[in-house]
């Protein structure tokens, strides 16, 4: 074997699944070695987020949410009943599971997520499976309980709070403009430059490429 297909077989496994009427990533992200998994924000169709798990012949382990809003957390009861492993969220957002507000926003009935989180996460915990590891940021401003992930020396699951060119709204409730500002600024662009950033919506790209081309916030030097 060479050593680029050992440095290929080492690498995580990857897959988004782009669902709902906000088109919003839901991400599978496992270890290639024991094909334990971790599900991201599970927004929709669930159907096909357990059809993928199943065709990669993944395990999950976790079910994490970077935020509640409802394009991420729809699918969690359905999944749940197939894979009932932990759920895992920051408490700000917890309230958002029964908001019947977000609920009526998406013409179903509250609550959204009928099981209660099993972790609540907090700025440095981390998640464990397999051979990886994600760190919990706090990253607060698209809501006040957004999270992002980083799992080293490969990625950060960013959530709706860094986009490709974009940052996350902040006109909806608990939404912050200065807050979101500060937590790229301070927590997302002090990362390594070349983590690629998987976010709840759109392309992926790079901690670099952001800090060179996003036009929200701007870097000095």
């Amino acid at each position: 074997m060479s050593e680029q297909q050992h440095q290929q077989e080492q690498q995580p496994i990857v897959a988004c699944i782009t669902v709902g009427m906000l088109q919003e990533n839901c991400y599978l992200y496992a270890c290639p070695q024991t094909r334990e998994a971790v599900i991201i924000d599970p927004g929709d169709e669930a159907e096909r987020i357990i059809h993928t798990i199943k065709d990669l012949k993944l395990i999950p382990k976790y079910i994490i949410n970077t935020h509640g809003h409802f394009d991420h957390i729809c699918a969690i009861d359905a999944i749940s009943e197939v894979y009932p492993v932990p759920l895992a969220i920051h408490p700000a957002d917890v309230p958002l599971y029964s908001d019947a507000r977000a609920a009526a926003m998406c013409g179903r009935q509250p609550p959204l997520v009928k099981r209660k989180p099993d972790i609540l996460l907090k700025e440095g915990d981390t998640i464990s499976f397999g051979t990886l590891t994600l760190e919990v940021i706090h990253t607060p401003g698209h809501t006040p309980g957004g999270i992002c992930l980083i799992s080293r020396p490969y990625c950060v699951f960013s959530g709706d709070t860094l986009f490709h060119r974009g940052i996350g709204r902040t006109d909806l409730p608990g939404g912050d403009y200065e807050q979101i500002i500060e937590s790229i600024g301070e927590k997302l662009y002090i990362l390594e430059d070349d983590l690629a950033v998987f976010a709840g919506h759109g392309e992926p790209t790079t901690i670099a490429e952001e800090k060179a081309e996003n036009p929200f916030i701007i870097v000095e030097g």
